[in-house]
């Protein structure tokens, strides 16, 4: 008797010596992959919240400039204001004030007639305000918020 479970104790030790590799196989041949997946979480998530944060920065500008006693300068001041906030500089991003139906641009706000659609974009390349651990996103990307409000 004594024989028979020393005998049925030794396939299953002999079992666990022949699998004890198996979990740093796995691990290794999976963590690329997961790993793949969080930095490129990463990249598209800073991706949606840059774009999310400069349609609201071109929505903050276009709300000043259809008021009747703004300025470009005014206008400017409104999107830096919510740029800031967000962690953007000045020299990450430009702001661009045209007239909707006829893509000119306008040198005084002020001056516009009423009626007139005034578009406030405010655009940069993804290299100069992305963070790219993977470079799933092609440095020469546009991220592009504007918005068109008529002016009152």
């Amino acid at each position: 008797m004594i024989d028979r479970s020393f005998s049925r104790r030794a396939p299953l030790q002999s079992s666990r010596r022949r699998h004890r590799g198996n979990a740093v196989l796995e691990a290794a041949l999976v963590l690329p992959v997961l790993l793949a997946l969080a930095f490129g979480t990463v990249e598209f998530g800073h991706f949606f919240y840059c774009k999310h944060t400069f349609q609201g920065a071109a929505r903050d500008g276009a709300r000043t400039a259809i008021l009747s006693s703004s300025t470009n300068s005014s206008v400017t001041t409104a999107v830096a204001n919510t740029m800031t906030s967000a962690g953007f500089t000045a020299a990450q991003y430009t702001v661009s004030i045209t007239n909707a139906t006829t893509s000119a641009s306008i040198s005084n706000v002020g001056t516009v007639a009423t009626g007139t659609p005034i578009k406030v974009a405010v655009t940069a390349t993804w290299s100069t305000i992305g963070i790219r651990p993977m470079n799933m996103i092609s440095g020469s990307k546009q991220v592009v918020g504007f918005t068109i409000m008529v002016k009152e």
